[in-house]
């Protein structure tokens, strides 16, 4: 059905406005388009064996027409909402809504509240798409930030039968009777397709067998107009590639690179030639070592030309977007083509098309290196950085537990070591490149830096790079980084989860700006206690507080100075399972709690303090530790 200019569709008592038409359908429900108070409010429902929700999908619930208020808890979940001219006159009436399904685990705590809700007021479901407005909902409870949410629709598919029966000329159905799938046919409906034997069989016209050789005719020319072209291409190619072996000097620079620091660097014009025919081929086919390639314009509409931004870092920005089949999908738009970014670019392509882990990211796809711009394609993962939730916007909303925080230290370490064990080192291990999705399972991400590494060698020499914080000391001794720099910088990032502090902030004292510097001083002075983040419980849970020193003793060894006093990551995985699987009364290997309840670091204490780290100095703002370059 049509109203004015735009397609909708008659569900039950209810209109829905058809946003988006592709094989996952986006619909808004029509009676909120106006405002966010209709009259007369009535619940969408749908058969799902023919109309499937996407997993995205949200259940708002809205409570309106309330015979008293309702008292609210301080909840991310709970909004109200006043209907009428606002002068707070008899007019005006009070509604409420929950942003998450009532279902969710995450609101067992106003358990109460929902049922004074329920006995109070008339309330109605909606289905809202589960992307970044419902989250800025969330963060931020206005009326304009629920009207978005509402406009933003919600996803559905039809039934896996419909693409074949639209492939035999047919037209998708639902029998009300038999409650399954129909294919409507010219002459008759059928359960699956429609049968080639029923397509009409009239002759066929002179006129259209005319029409047929001419479109032959003009489709060779095509053809053999488009080989001399390419022939005259490719000679032109192997021109500009002999021209190019005489060396081509390529300064970089890094201007835009907020949360990483590069210098410059020359390239030969060996790698130049090592570099372009190896990721040229990828526009010769539909996939590149088993990763999908993508046209611009087909990632332009996935994320509305690029308006949903998720986060930007030292790479490029991040957007959010949904494919034609229905897969959200987070993707990378690297911010120049340079021959340095097209480096990162089929760097991180060749390490992620051959590693599957279930805590590694996972690549979709990417575009041709052909293309208008440099994209990345990954799985969405909606539950933002570890960043975020240890000292960014989600810290606050959703602090995470330490149960919590020690599975996601187990998670993180584990993928590492099955990237070492892989010949891989990452390079820019950080806490902005620790993912975390609905369950906070990890994701590590952005291997733009990683480098691939031979079994038999024990360091490989770089350019300076990384992030200041969590850099190698031991680097800038000898400008070379190994396995054991990301066991570093795996240590910052457990001072993190123990203390919720950023790796670096010019606000606190100049020997603390170093969030490493500053765990190895409290550790070797008796002092583990002022590093730990109260919040966590340690003061009033032994057990806590026995499990974050033995944590923050093993972040003390995973920072030493010189690498071959740190841990290997198979060696890290295994210590914390065995702090996660420690009884109570059982003590640790090193940490001893002494009854006067201070922290007594006994074979630590003797160890060499640490020079505050060179990358201080090169810190000029804290706020950029906590972007992410995923």
């Amino acid at each position: 059905m049509c109203i004015g200019c735009s397609t909708t569709h008659r569900l039950g008592s209810n209109t829905l406005k058809l946003l988006r038409f592709r094989p996952q359908h986006l619909f808004e429900r029509s009676d909120f388009i106006g405002g966010l108070c209709p009259k007369d409010i009535l619940n969408a429902t749908f058969d799902e064996s023919v109309l499937k929700v996407s997993p995205t999908t949200e259940l708002l619930t809205i409570y309106h027409d309330c015979n008293r208020p309702v008292p609210q808890y301080n909840s991310t979940y709970v909004g109200d909402l006043i209907c009428g001219d606002g002068d707070g006159d008899d007019d005006d009436t009070i509604s409420y809504y929950v942003t998450r399904n009532l279902s969710s685990p995450v609101l067992d705590g106003i358990r109460g509240q929902l049922d004074e809700f329920g006995f109070s007021c008339k309330s109605v479901n909606i289905r809202v798409s589960g992307g970044p407005w419902l989250d800025a909902l969330q963060k931020n409870r206005t009326r304009d930030n629920l009207q978005k949410a509402l406009a933003e629709g919600f996803q559905l598919g039809l039934n896996q039968d419909c693409s074949a029966c639209l492939a035999s000329e047919g037209a998708c159905g639902f029998n009300r009777n038999s409650g399954g799938f129909v294919c409507y046919c010219i002459d008759e409906a059928n359960n699956r397709t429609c049968s080639s034997r029923k397509k009409d069989k009239a002759g066929i016209s002179f006129g259209t067998i005319a029409g047929i050789v001419a479109a032959c005719v003009l489709l060779v020319a095509i053809l053999v107009a488009g080989g001399v072209f390419c022939i005259f291409r490719r000679r032109k190619k192997t021109h500009a590639t002999q021209h190019m072996s005489k060396g081509l000097p390529i300064t970089s620079t890094s201007s835009r690179e907020t949360s990483s620091y590069q210098t410059s660097t020359t390239i030969s014009s060996s790698s130049n030639l090592a570099l372009l025919p190896s990721i040229s081929y990828i526009t010769n086919a539909s996939t590149y070592f088993g990763v999908q390639v993508f046209s611009y314009e087909e990632l332009e509409e996935a994320t509305e030309n690029f308006s949903r931004e998720l986060g930007n870092g030292g790479f490029g920005t991040v957007y959010y977007g949904v494919l034609k089949d229905g897969r959200s999908v987070a993707v990378k738009r690297l911010y120049e083509r340079s021959l340095k970014r097209v480096e990162q670019f089929k760097n991180e392509i060749d390490i992620l098309k051959s590693l599957k882990h279930t805590n590694l990211v996972i690549l979709y796809g990417c575009t041709s290196r052909h293309s208008t711009e440099l994209l990345l394609v990954y799985e969405y993962i909606s539950n933002g950085t570890l960043a975020d939730h240890l000292h960014g916007d989600r810290a606050e909303a959703r602090p995470l537990c330490w149960p919590i925080r020690l599975n996601i230290a187990i998670e993180t370490a584990s993928a590492l070591s099955f990237l070492h064990k892989s010949g891989i080192i990452h390079r820019d291990v950080k806490t902005t490149n620790i993912l975390l999705d609905e369950n906070s399972t990890v994701k590590v991400a952005d291997f733009g830096l990683s480098r691939l590494f031979s079994t038999d060698q024990t360091h490989v020499s770089t350019a300076p790079q990384g992030t200041p914080g969590y850099v190698d000391p031991e680097y800038y001794q000898c400008y070379r980084l190994n396995e054991k720099s990301d066991v570093y910088s795996f240590g910052v990032v457990l001072a993190e989860l123990i203390s919720s502090k950023e790796a670096v902030d010019i606000t606190r004292h100049r020997h603390d700006i170093n969030l490493a510097n500053m765990a190895v001083s409290k550790i070797q002075n008796n002092a583990v206690h002022e590093l730990l983040d109260p919040s966590l419980g340690f003061a009033k849970d032994p057990e806590v507080k026995r499990k974050m020193i033995s944590v923050a003793e093993l972040a003390f060894r995973c920072l030493q100075q010189e690498r071959e006093g740190r841990p290997s990551m198979d060696e890290i995985v295994e210590t914390l399972k065995g702090i996660k699987g420690e009884k109570s009364g059982t003590p640790p290997d090193v940490v001893d709690i002494v009854g006067s309840g201070e922290d007594d670091v006994g074979l630590l204490r003797h160890s060499v303090p640490p020079p505050l780290s060179p990358d201080i100095d090169k810190w000029t703002s804290s706020s950029d530790t906590a972007a992410s370059s995923f």
